[in-house]
């Protein structure tokens, strides 16, 4: 009984033995198919017939929305990937007959969920609220950094840097203000007239002292 068993167990390790051998022994480049190990077809083409003992694969190209991106042994060719506005993409590269379809976020959103160097989600930008500014703008793969202004300076939330209040007068002060600007002018004028005054009746002075000299000289003579 017990040789009998072992038997048994003998058979069957040789048995799943070649199976595993027969498994191993297509190349990289070639695929199992009803025994047989046949050849792949290139990117681009998919299977039209399987190899037999007697003739090679036969390849046909990928046709319509479809492609295959490596070598092969499919019977059909994959669909090109769809870039769907609903999840927020656009094409950036199009599909052909050996790459798929390469997506992109659409203007103002950014991609959070990336294969295979193509987009499948994105989200849009985030809005920087009042008194925030945009400390670093969006893009097709990172979110809208904000951040609070310093005070004395202000941003509506679209400002790239915040900017600086206006200055506002009170009654008081913009008459100060006035006060300040207008006194020394009118203080200049009042300057300028009293040395055109003093200036004019020294003039006037000298020239009655010379009549009077002159008609001293007169009735000398």
């Amino acid at each position: 009984m017990v040789s009998s068993l072992v038997h048994i167990f003998c058979v069957a390790a040789i048995f799943f033995q070649n199976i595993e051998l027969c498994i191993c022994t297509c190349e990289q480049d070639e695929y199992e198919i009803n025994g047989e190990c046949c050849p792949m077809c290139s990117p681009g083409y998919h299977i039209e017939s399987h190899c037999t003992e007697l003739t090679e694969t036969t390849c046909a190209p990928c046709q319509g929305s479809t492609y295959s991106a490596k070598p092969n042994g499919l019977p059909v060719c994959s669909n090109c990937t769809m870039c769907s506005t609903v999840n927020r993409l656009r094409v950036k590269t199009k599909c052909t007959r050996n790459s798929d379809t390469v997506c992109e976020p659409l203007e103002g959103f950014y991609c959070t969920d990336e294969h295979r160097g193509s987009c499948r989600y994105a989200v849009e930008h985030k809005k920087c609220t009042p008194g925030q500014y945009i400390k670093q703008k969006g893009t097709a793969v990172k979110d809208t950094e904000c951040a609070l202004c310093e005070n004395g300076t202000y941003s509506k939330g679209s400002f790239q840097i915040c900017k600086q209040h206006t200055k506002r007068f009170t009654p008081a002060a913009l008459i100060a203000v006035i006060i300040a600007a207008v006194v020394p002018t009118v203080l200049t004028l009042f300057g300028f007239a009293a040395f055109y005054e003093i200036r004019h009746n020294t003039s006037m002075e000298a020239a009655s002292l010379d009549c009077r000299l002159a008609h001293a000289v007169v009735r000398y003579h």
